[in-house]
């Protein structure tokens, strides 16, 4: 039920940080002449009379998803909870009528993936999925210089992430860190890295062989507290987070475990922690590219490393986000010829969320009518490409052995 004046209602569940602001206050302000805020909702009372005094819609609070279903009648929801509870939340929407955009990743598993996937196809409602990284524009311009044939056809790709110990060390402080709720870095965070890939080669994963194991966080440290804040021995921890000294955290989450229990600050040591912080992979995809790829989280760098090795030559990108020492603030990208000849292809580093990526992904699925060249916009299909990839890399790690991903459950409405 879109308004007399044209524009969208959407409602928000999850008022996280990035419920809170990238969809909430950030899409508001640029893009409230096409959408209205209609509907906030939260389990936690709390946080989310913060997050909606925060966002400024006036919209009406809720607790629950169906009771804002059923009183506002959203024509889009956005699903910003944890990564676990994503798909139930994605397909009561999609029942209820509406439209769909959930943040990445899209499930935590191929099963929940697959219930995505069977409830769009049988309500025939839209999915977007937050891949912002296709969005940036230094993303687009390596895109349209594979598009280019420079370096002949691709043969394999060398794609290694670096967290630094700031934001790595996060993951491990909240509920990030137990599989059940994330389906771990190789779900969670490497979704971004997975679709890129997908999207770069434009084809999709087959198999993969991977290597995992937990060598910094949990069980390799000393527990002193539960969390941070009442820890005994913060002074003496690499890792302490104090959460009452940043305004924006102790908005969200300085007082919300009151109603939930939920602490944001949690030890990095805790020895329940179960996903691994240090990941290796080697993917085949269907049309022969061979993948390095890496993840590692307690770096003294953060950014990345990626390079496309083709038959005709190779283009490569040292993209430098946070490290201790100035670079320029550009992005350069080396277009490396076989005859030895460079192009050395320097554009501004984009400030922003994930690099300039944010806003142009929002304008993108707002903008339903906005051309699409690069086909940038990741639907169902491409969210659960990534995550069948991921969850095929955490099984590897487990077995010890390759996984195909056509073996998981699901993979037959993945391929259409």
């Amino acid at each position: 039920m879109t308004q007399a004046s044209g524009k969208r209602r959407v409602a928000l569940i999850g008022t996280g940080n990035r419920g809170t602001k990238t969809w909430g206050k950030e899409l508001l302000d640029t893009f409230g002449d096409q959408i209205e805020i209609v509907g906030i909702c939260d389990h936690n009372p709390i946080r989310r009379a913060y997050a909606a005094d925060f966002i400024g819609s006036g919209a009406p609070l809720f607790d629950d998803l169906t009771s804002m279903l059923t009183a506002v009648k959203p024509d889009t929801v956005i699903v910003c909870t944890r990564d676990c509870d994503h798909d139930r939340h994605a397909i009561e929407a999609m029942e209820a009528g509406a439209d769909v955009i959930v943040e990445k990743p899209m499930a935590t598993t191929a099963e929940k993936c697959a219930r995505i996937l069977e409830a769009q196809k049988r309500t025939g409602r839209r999915v977007d999925v937050g891949f912002n990284y296709r969005h940036a524009p230094t993303s687009t311009r390596i895109k349209q210089e594979l598009l280019s044939g420079k370096i002949g056809e691709v043969v394999s790709v060398d794609f290694h992430w670096y967290l630094d110990t700031k934001h790595g060390a996060d993951y491990f402080r909240r509920w990030h860190a137990n599989r059940e709720n994330s389906g771990s870095l190789f779900v969670h965070k490497a979704t971004h890295h997975f679709d890129l890939l997908n999207w770069y080669l434009a084809s999709a994963p087959q198999e993969v062989f991977a290597r995992a194991s937990l060598r910094n966080y949990g069980k390799n440290g000393v527990q002193r507290g539960t969390h941070c804040s009442t820890c005994p021995g913060k002074s003496d921890c690499a890792f302490p987070l104090d959460v009452a000294a940043d305004p924006w955290l102790n908005g969200l989450y300085g007082t919300t475990h009151s109603a939930d229990g939920y602490h944001r600050d949690q030890c990095v040591f805790r020895p329940e922690i179960d996903i691994p912080d240090t990941m290796t992979a080697d993917i085949l995809y269907e049309n022969g590219v061979q993948v390095a790829y890496s993840l590692n989280t307690f770096m003294p760098i953060e950014g990345y490393h990626l390079a496309f090795n083709g038959t005709k030559g190779r283009i490569e990108i040292r993209q430098y986000e946070d490290q201790p020492w100035d670079e320029p603030d550009v992005d350069t990208i080396l277009v490396i010829q076989n005859d030895r000849s460079v192009e050395k292809l320097k554009l501004p580093f984009t400030r922003g969320g994930h690099f300039g990526g944010d806003v142009r992904l929002q304008r993108m699925i707002v903008d339903r009518n906005l051309p699409d060249p690069y086909a940038q916009r990741a639907d169902a299909r491409a969210g659960a490409l990534s995550v069948f990839c991921g969850v095929a890399a955490l099984k590897s790690a487990d077995s010890g052995v390759s996984v195909k991903l056509a073996d998981l459950p699901g993979w037959d409405l993945v391929r259409g």
